[in-house]
């Protein structure tokens, strides 16, 4: 039995949300898009992209099915890189991934499943599309489902900011000594010097915390296995996901909302997908190194 689901709704920034653009001397951009607007206008809003969304979902899936599986330091480079990141297609000197084999594999490991990925001499397709995440505001109102279009109630250039942080040289600012040699062939101590340091300004341009953004997630005829799966990918990126970049210095923290509709199917009960994955688990160690 397989199902079509699609979750929509929005996703809220807990802190500012950046994603690299055009680089204007020092200060980075937002990405942005050209948009017609509902007056007939062009505008380039800033979106974030559906690539970044995908990205962060499949990693979010990866640190789950590793949780199960146990699998750190037991698999391929290839294999892993096809897991976290999507893979390569590369020649391989084993059979191509396809018929039966790629069948057992994406019903062993619904992360291939979810997501596809390209090993094994093949491109292997996933049941997820995803939407772009763009932010509600008054230039895209006309693009978003009815029931959003009343928190389209500010321009992007209300929101729009740009954050300032420095890169500083250390070298010269915490008394680092050397030797060089004289010219007589001895060598001394250099002087300890502190002359300030060289410290650089850039910037960034972000949106800020509290920005809502609508989106939305597409499992076309998935089994149950993968149903499940997904649908604790999305719980676990609301928690631990992040969008945009620069999450390492506080931006990109999210809040999902939401909801599931069956568009097409079986409404089923949701299996344990950990449960099937510790029981087979050399059956899926095994189907893995199929990515190679």
């Amino acid at each position: 039995m397989t199902a079509t689901i699609r979750w929509s709704g929005t996703v809220t920034a807990v802190s500012s949300i950046a994603h690299g653009g055009q680089q204007l001397g020092t200060t980075t951009l937002l990405r942005r898009e050209k948009m017609l607007l509902a007056d007939g206008r062009i505008d380039y809003v800033p979106v974030i992209s559906g690539n970044t969304f995908r990205g962060w979902l499949r990693r979010v899936g990866e640190d789950l099915l590793r949780e199960q599986l146990r699998y750190n330091g037991q698999l391929s480079l290839t294999a892993a890189h096809a897991l976290r990141g999507g893979g390569a297609l590369a020649k391989t000197s084993g059979r191509a991934l396809a018929g039966q084999r790629l069948a057992t594999l994406r019903s062993l490991v619904p992360q291939i499943g979810v997501f596809g990925c390209a090993a094994g001499g093949s491109v292997v397709n996933g049941c997820l599309q995803v939407g772009k995440v763009v932010p509600l505001v008054t230039e895209v109102a006309h693009t978003v489902p009815v029931h959003l279009r009343n928190r389209c109630t500010h321009s992007h250039f209300d929101l729009l900011q740009v954050e300032t942080f420095a890169r500083q040289d250390d070298t010269d600012t915490h008394a680092f000594a050397g030797r060089h040699q004289t010219p007589d062939g001895s060598t001394e101590e250099d002087a300890l010097v502190d002359d300030g340091g060289r410290q650089m300004f850039y910037g960034v341009e972000t949106l800020p915390a509290g920005t809502e953004f609508h989106t939305w997630a597409l499992l076309t005829w998935a089994s149950p296995l993968e149903v499940a799966f997904f649908t604790d990918v999305l719980h676990a990126f609301g928690s631990r996901g992040r969008l945009g970049g620069r999450i390492g210095s506080g931006h990109g923290v999210i809040r999902t909302d939401l909801t599931p509709e069956l568009l097409a199917g079986d409404d089923t009960d949701l299996v344990d997908w950990r449960t099937h994955l510790r029981d087979n688990r050399d059956q899926a160690m095994e189907a893995l190194t199929w990515l190679t």
